[in-house]
């Protein structure tokens, strides 16, 4: 069933407004707090080489998503059913440790948006999670649910946008310094072998990694924009969602780096207030409390729909109560976090493992695009398989690497 019931003919404009909610949902779901504390963090140890890294992020998401998007949607099946044509039983250990991986990160999402709700109102924590929890649910209650979503991922997305660019202009970070050290490793490549690799996986777990990759596609499946003859649409629909993610990481990127530059230390307890209190003054405090809130509630929206979507075919008794399935996903991490309090170095850590789970997911997608069963007649283009492959070895060995890295972050 498509889009939840929906399946009449669309418009262009309805179709277009579809796509465009797809992109928004898959950048709005690799841009939520945990993201926003990651750069800060990144940004003031490495302050401009860390653009580098960034670069990474968006060339790796470049290749998953064109391959994700296209594969996944001229198939019309969802990540978890792809991986179970590969390998029988593949598909439900791939669901489970993406929805576990979505489950986790959705608790900091929910502490994101407790964090920016404080900011805004001086509201208790526990009492911001509550009434952001009870936002994104009326969301998943409304009739046209796929329209809701689009329409709040998209209003959310362009108002991060403006309010991020207006603490770039206060701010005045060096960008020219930022595009020559986004190119530097690539001139020098001894510079590549002392690069902290596990802030590379960190990033791309938290922003490529786990549930995020197959946002955006799944909520495409769901509409019902599915098969070969809509392959132009569906690669529209994911190059504008790796344009959107790229712009609005790289400018968090520069809106952090112009606040570290200035040299004050900056509070980490509340680092995206703090930082944007420092750089653009009390209005930048609320910008900041607007940024993090509208971060966090979206990916808690994304996190939520696209973890449940991976469960959804392989339980019958999911895919009948959809939606209240994605409600108790909400309620589960606003419960998690409300018992444990904010788990920042969760975050890190889901973050890193869904890095580890990437390379597995990609495999996945990249040997179904020749399995008949799956594509039929599609013929995928080989540099995207070609270029899937190098992502694949090299996010495999990005983790390899860091495995050491990541078990200190247990302990």
């Amino acid at each position: 069933m498509t889009d939840l019931g929906k399946t009449q003919e669309r418009s262009r404009s309805e179709t277009l407004s579809v796509l465009m909610g797809a992109a928004f949902l898959m950048a709005t779901s690799a841009i939520g707090p945990g993201f926003l504390t990651q750069t800060i963090s990144f940004t003031n140890e490495l302050k401009a080489v860390f653009a580098f890294a960034i670069l990474l992020s968006v060339l790796i998401d470049i290749v998953v998503q064109l391959n994700i998007w296209r594969i996944l949607a001229v198939s019309g099946m969802r990540g978890q059913d792809v991986a179970n044509k590969v390998l029988p039983g593949l598909g439900y250990f791939l669901a489970f440790a993406v929805a576990l991986g979505g489950l986790a990160f959705n608790v900091g999402n929910v502490g994101g948006a407790a964090l920016g709700f404080q900011v805004l109102f001086g509201t208790e924590q526990m009492v911001g999670a509550v009434i952001s929890a009870a936002i994104a649910i009326t969301i998943f209650l409304w009739k046209d649910l796929g329209k809701a979503m689009d329409k709040f991922t998209q209003i959310l997305g362009f108002l991060m946008l403006a309010l991020v660019f207006y603490v770039v202009f206060v701010t005045k970070p060096p960008v020219m310094e930022t595009v020559n050290e986004m190119v530097k490793p690539f001139t020098n490549f001894s510079l590549l072998k002392e690069y902290k690799w596990l802030v590379v996986l960190t990033l791309v777990g938290g922003t490529v990694g786990g549930y995020i990759s197959f946002s955006g596609a799944h909520r495409i499946i769901d509409a019902g924009i599915t098969g070969k003859e809509h392959i132009g649409q569906i690669s529209k629909g994911s190059i504008n969602g790796i344009v959107i993610t790229g712009v609005m990481r790289y400018l968090l990127f520069l809106a952090f780096l112009g606040v570290v530059l200035l040299g004050t230390e900056i509070d980490m307890t509340n680092p995206v207030a703090s930082a944007f209190q420092i750089g653009a003054g009390p209005l930048g405090y609320r910008i900041a409390g607007v940024v993090l809130w509208a971060a966090a509630i979206t990916s808690v929206v994304g996190a939520s729909y696209t973890s449940v979507s991976f469960l959804r075919t392989l339980f019958g008794f999911v895919d009948k109560y959809y939606r209240f399935w994605i409600i108790g996903f909400i309620i589960a991490s606003t419960s998690i976090l409300t018992i444990v309090g904010r788990p920042v170095r969760l975050l890190i850590v889901a973050g890193s493992l869904n890095g580890l789970i990437l390379p597995l997911s990609l495999s996945c997608v990249l040997l179904a695009a020749y399995k008949k069963d799956v594509v039929k007649d599609y013929v995928h283009p080989m540099w995207m398989t070609a270029l899937g492959w190098v992502i694949v070895v090299f996010t495999a060995w990005m983790g390899f690497n860091s495995f050491a890295g990541i078990v200190k972050l247990f302990q």
